[in-house]
């Protein structure tokens, strides 16, 4: 192989903080490098220092490109390509190097049209053109023949397993399917290298086979150099050459898929699980129903006839696929959900408060003491962490007591003692998307709740994160007596935190007590539905 790409001496420094620190990396051409590391490793720095066109970030050292470019109509190549005739208009390739972050705008402008970029959670797709129209678009872009542009856009969806659905419109697609669809826009371009950015983080391991293949079958086609980063050991051993393991900032091991990985696996902490004499109740459902109307479904019974209690100190798992009831039953118990009928209850102090019942005295006495995460979480953007913390309190607060509780607050959110003072200045954007999402939890524990309802809390998370994040929640429990209902679709993570477990079906309870004995009888249906996410 050839060397592609020279990273010399590289380092990104915010303030006082290293994003990454002196960073020399050799990326040849035609292979596939996968760069493990946990959430704010420095992972998705690295690729768009590398891209080269994010003029904010304060990169020194080099990123050169070697390459070959044409003298006629500048179309530029991999190295391979010098000394071949151009495959655009035939004039004479001649080798060129580009230092990325110290090259001029043009320069800057011919590398990127030939990279490819597929961006954490970010679907780049026109929502309300179908699927082979953003195709279209995207060979638009690059001037691609017009005579022959539908059917190149049909091989592009053939390629990525998306022929099914191209006349779908895209916004109406499923996550798995945007990433196909953003997957074939990329290699609309016929890029000579793409950067990956947990492009199947979030999906189920069917699905993220099928994109999995699609980037392979794409590098062999293009002679495409990939990198892709994660935070998942088997996204890398599934299509990596070589592995790089990046830690703080800095590369630990580069070498073989399997060795780096063992490496990266050795520092996952175990998840301690201590016996943990739980209290009397402080949640009580009695015969809860609740019915919507339909127009063309008629009654639908989401909560049918449920009774069951909840510990004080206890983690309480809610299982079931979309449709089960899980979340309609989560927003009735801490009051953001109104009529229905039945008994549901929540002990403060030594009086048991009616969720059912409207009034300050009523159900409003017991929400302030009811903690809730949504899924779909949110950080004020242009606040810093310890002002999106303190703002959660509502109160004002000195300076130094606010920090000193928003650090203590993160600690239990599964930061540890150092990098809680070092976010505390940092904006949302700064964060990676496992350490926002820690900032959210942290945002609903600052308040102090009696009960915490966690609504599918592992969606972004790695899996070092996790087991962090179940630490900080058995931690909780014990050192003040949080109790802990936690809806999910992660079937490890609930063995993982609870002490016990409900499995809902259309409403029902099938069953309810220990975790593995509950779990078994998770359907292989419903476990294929509930690894696809919320």
């Amino acid at each position: 192989m050839t060397v592609f790409i020279e990273v010399k001496d590289l380092n990104v420094k915010y303030g006082d903080k290293h994003v990454l620190k002196n960073v020399n990396l050799t990326i040849e051409e035609g292979e596939t490098v996968g760069i493990i590391g946990r959430s704010g490793a420095g992972k998705t720095i690295l690729l768009h220092v590398i891209r080269g066109l994010d003029e904010d970030i304060p990169a020194s050292g080099k990123v050169v490109f070697h390459t070959a470019r044409c003298e006629s109509c500048n179309f530029v190549t991999p190295p391979s390509g010098t000394g071949k005739p151009c495959p655009k208009c035939g004039g004479a390739m001649n080798a060129w190097a580009v230092d990325i972050l110290d090259a001029d705008d043009d320069a800057k402008r011919l590398i990127s049209r030939r990279v490819a970029i597929m961006i954490q959670r970010t679907f780049a797709l026109y929502g309300d053109d179908s699927v082979i129209e953003n195709v279209m678009k995207a060979l638009n872009d690059i001037n691609y023949p017009q005579a022959n542009l539908i059917n190149r856009a049909a091989d592009l969806l053939d390629q990525v397993k998306l022929s099914h659905r191209m006349m779908h419109i895209a916004r109406d697609l499923s996550g798995g399917e945007k990433q196909r669809a953003v997957l074939a826009r990329q290699l609309a371009k016929e890029p000579m290298m793409l950067l990956a950015d947990e492009p199947t983080g979030t999906l189920d391991p069917k699905t993220a086979k099928i994109v999995h293949q699609g980037i392979k079958q794409a590098a062999q086609d293009y002679n495409m150099t990939v990198l892709i980063t994660s935070h998942f050991h088997d996204v890398i051993e599934d299509l990596a050459t070589r592995a790089v393991l990046l830690e703080d900032g800095e590369i630990k091991m580069v070498g073989k898929p399997e060795a780096v990985i063992a490496e990266f696996m050795k520092s996952q902490k175990a998840v301690e699980k201590k016996e943990y004499k739980v209290g009397e109740p402080i949640i009580r459902i009695e015969n809860l129903q609740k019915i919507y109307f339909s127009v063309d479904r008629g009654v639908i019974k989401a909560v049918n006839n449920l009774s069951f209690d909840v510990k004080e100190g206890e983690v309480f798992g809610i299982v079931g696929v979309s449709g089960a009831g899980k979340t309609s039953l989560a927003n009735i118990i801490t009051g953001n959900l109104e009529e229905a009928n039945g008994v549901v209850e929540v002990r403060i102090g030594d009086d048991w408060i009616n969720m059912l019942e409207p009034g300050y005295y009523a159900r409003g006495r017991a929400k302030q003491y009811i903690g809730l995460l949504h899924q779909e979480y949110d950080l004020y953007p242009h606040r810093t962490v310890v002002d999106n913390l303190t703002d959660a309190i509502g109160l004002d607060f000195p300076a130094e007591l606010a920090e000193r509780k928003a650090v203590h607050t993160l600690q239990i959110a599964g930061f540890n003692e150092q990098t809680s003072h070092e976010v505390l200045p940092k904006y949302p954007h700064e964060l990676s998307e496992g350490e926002r999402h820690r900032v959210a939890l942290a945002q609903v524990l600052i308040r102090e709740p009696r009960v915490v309802v966690l609504d599918e809390p592992t969606g972004t998370m790695d899996p070092f994160t996790k087991r962090d994040v179940a630490n900080s929640i058995l931690s909780s429990r014990e050192e003040i007596n949080e109790t802990f209902m936690i809806v999910s679709h992660d079937m490890e993570f609930v063995r993982m935190v609870c002490d016990r477990v409900m499995l809902m079906r259309a409403g029902k309870i099938v069953a309810i007590g220990d975790v593995d004995t509950v779990l078994e009888k998770v359907t292989e249906q419903e476990r294929e539905i509930m690894a696809k996410g919320p």
